[in-house]
């Protein structure tokens, strides 16, 4: 992966279109190791977890062009090459295992280095409602699920995390931790080293076989918003 990672640090350096055209080639052919990656990334998943069998890289992968048309942010090029694994493909809604090779500037909104995270930080208000009902009644089983079965590199991202219990449960209802939270996402940033690993991949994969209950917990919770509707 160390040559994916030269070029995202050339392009952080060069984010303009110039540069790019003119490093198309380099670029294409990390692509193409990239896309190498999610497809292994995508094989092991399956081994552990049937619902995204089936999946292709395309189903996965992103595009590294940014849109620019709502941000004040007009660099045309992403600093990071991401890849979701997820029922369905990266845009059916459902939670999955995201990983990226990333080299952003100090003081990006998005994660500055690389990241391996499991689940989602953007959910509809219906299924948050429906994830802290579930904890409540769980009697700590969510609790259990982050704790005891995860990998410990894991932590739970607590960006946009309210101060107090949301309306309709007590301000002591059990487990407002948990409640507080509008981000269900477990995060762990590794650092090159790791990333450039010869059994990087198969490491990565272990990491994802940890976190198989806490993909069930939020998509059972997102199949029942649906059913719902």
């Amino acid at each position: 992966m160390q040559e994916i990672i030269d070029f995202l640090r050339q392009l952080r350096d060069n984010n303009n279109r110039p540069w790019f055209q003119a490093h198309k080639e380099d670029y294409q052919r990390c692509a193409k190791h990239f896309e190498d990656i999610a497809r292994q990334l995508i094989s092991g998943i399956e081994s552990f977890d049937d619902s995204v069998r089936g999946l292709q890289p395309k189903d996965c992968t992103f595009r590294i062009y940014r849109d620019l048309r709502f941000s004040p942010d007009k660099r045309p090029y992403k600093t990071h090459m991401g890849c979701y694994v997820c029922p369905g493909g990266k845009k059916s809604g459902y939670v999955g295992y995201y990983f990226h090779i990333g080299v952003g500037d100090e003081g990006d909104s998005y994660p500055v280095g690389h990241m391996i995270a499991v689940g989602d930080y953007c959910y509809e208000p219906k299924v948050l409602q429906t994830l802290r009902e579930d904890i409540v009644n769980g009697d700590g089983d969510f609790h259990d699920i982050v704790t005891r079965q995860c990998s410990p590199l894991f932590y739970l991202d607590q960006t946009g995390a309210l101060k107090r219990n949301p309306a309709g449960f007590a301000p002591d209802a059990p487990w407002g931790e948990y409640l507080r939270l509008k981000t269900f996402c477990l995060c762990y940033n590794p650092d090159d080293d790791f990333i450039t690993a010869p059994d990087a991949v198969e490491r990565i994969i272990e990491l994802f076989r940890s976190t198989l209950p806490f993909t069930r917990y939020i998509n059972r919770a997102i199949s029942f918003t649906r059913s719902e509707l």
